[in-house]
């Protein structure tokens, strides 16, 4: 993957150009993340750059956006709890430290994480788990984006994607 899309990840899924954009949901876009060293980590962004808070956005897009954030969060439950029998839950963040957009995090967890690290939060995790690329996303993750993906398409009922707003699927 060009790293030309990591300086404005919103900006380039809005013109399709985000090769980690799962699908476009009401308020946001499903994406994988950059690292998987817990498989199926995954963030809704918002699908405006200059959205810095929820609080920013009006109570129907707000509504949109946390329900976003569910619909993801369950996707990436099914579709990991179908892909490792260890899977044991999703860890749902809006934490606005270093992005200056808004956006949320969906944490796969799982029983083969040590014991140390699986009841507390992922970034109390080693700070090279972000960037030793091992743990980067990749074509080996094609499975998991692709099951994350149907699961998104699954919840939306109809099947295509849209959430019954309109909007079209990546």
């Amino acid at each position: 993957m060009a790293d030309d899309w990591r300086r404005d990840r919103i900006g380039s899924a809005l013109r399709g150009g985000n090769p980690t954009v799962l699908r476009r949901l009401e308020a946001g876009f499903a994406v994988i993340g950059d690292v998987q060293f817990l498989p199926g980590y995954s963030v809704l962004l918002v699908d405006d750059p200059a959205v810095q808070r929820l609080s920013t956005l009006s109570r129907r897009r707000r509504a949109a956006f946390l329900s976003g954030m569910d619909r993801l969060g369950e996707a990436v439950e099914r579709a990991c709890g179908r892909l490792d029998p260890a899977f044991l839950r999703v860890n749902l963040e809006i934490l606005g430290n270093t992005d200056p957009y808004l956006h949320a995090h969906v944490w796969p967890r799982y029983a083969w994480e040590p014991h140390e690290r699986v009841g507390g939060p992922v970034w109390l995790y080693p700070r090279e788990r972000w960037s030793d690329g091992r743990w980067a996303l990749g074509p080996r993750h094609d499975v998991l984006r692709q099951a994350i993906a149907e699961e998104l398409d699954a919840l939306d009922g109809d099947g295509d994607g849209d959430g019954d707003r309109g909007v079209t699927g990546r």
